[in-house]
């Protein structure tokens, strides 16, 4: 439970006990990150039922208010320095590293963070136009499985938040989150788009950037989100 809590802190905003704890405990706490997907996507869902009590619209202006609010915009700071690290790509790897170190958002970045909110806001209006409310609840879920595989399949890109993270998860952890996403996508199945999703973003890393850290975890969530609720729309209409 310790590590939920930890992984609630790191994730969020939510008020949680302060505790204290070792690099090790810490990166254990990746372990817990579906955890708090779930723990979001019920925020999320609950501030655009509320929201769509006046109009779909305002149902979903108010999740991703939420959405953003409670994460923090962790994500999306994620997004944005990896797509101003992408636009520098094809200098030398010092100056894409030095990219992603500076905490400044280039062009790159403010445009990938602008189509993100768009996205999303456009997304979340056709989900819940859409009568699809309960499954929104298992986007942030679903999304947070992913940096659990991008961790162990992939090198980290340098000595930071990526590198701290690499061991920490075991091919068992994954077992359990398996499960949960196959229940999952017994009511929904679109949510499995999440596994093409985890190979592209894993090879696009790879090929483009070198390998995972913390702004490439949470540029992958971000794009994943995105990615979960298309899909959730596209099964709606072709089913």
């Amino acid at each position: 439970m310790k590590g939920l809590i930890v992984a609630i802190q790191f994730l969020t905003r939510l008020p949680t006990p302060r505790l204290t704890v070792s690099g090790a405990e810490f990166a254990a706490s990746m372990r817990w990150f579906p955890a708090v997907g779930l723990i979001l996507g019920g925020l999320i869902a609950g501030a655009a039922w509320l929201g769509m009590r006046i109009d779909p619209w305002v149902g979903a202006l108010m999740a991703l208010t939420v959405w953003t609010g409670v994460t923090g915009a962790l994500h999306l700071d994620g997004l944005g320095d990896i797509a101003d690290a992408g636009g520098a790509a094809h200098k030398d790897r010092e100056r894409l590293l030095a990219v992603l170190a500076d905490p400044h958002v280039g062009s790159f970045g403010t445009v990938a963070i602008t189509l993100q909110l768009l996205a999303k806001l456009v997304l979340l209006h056709a989900l819940l136009d859409r009568g699809l409310l309960p499954t929104l609840v298992l986007v942030p879920f679903a999304a947070r499985v992913a940096p659990l595989i991008w961790t162990i399949s992939l090198p980290p890109l340098h000595q930071g938040l990526g590198a701290r993270f690499r061991g920490a998860i075991r091919p068992f952890d994954l077992a359990p989150w398996a499960i949960a996403l196959a229940i999952a996508a017994w009511f929904a199945p679109a949510v499995l788009a999440i596994l093409p999703f985890i190979l592209a973003w894993g090879c696009w890393l790879r090929h483009r950037i070198g390998g995972i850290s913390g702004d490439g975890h949470g540029a992958g969530i971000e794009l994943a989100e995105t990615a979960l609720l298309f899909a959730l729309i596209a099964w709606h209409r072709l089913a």
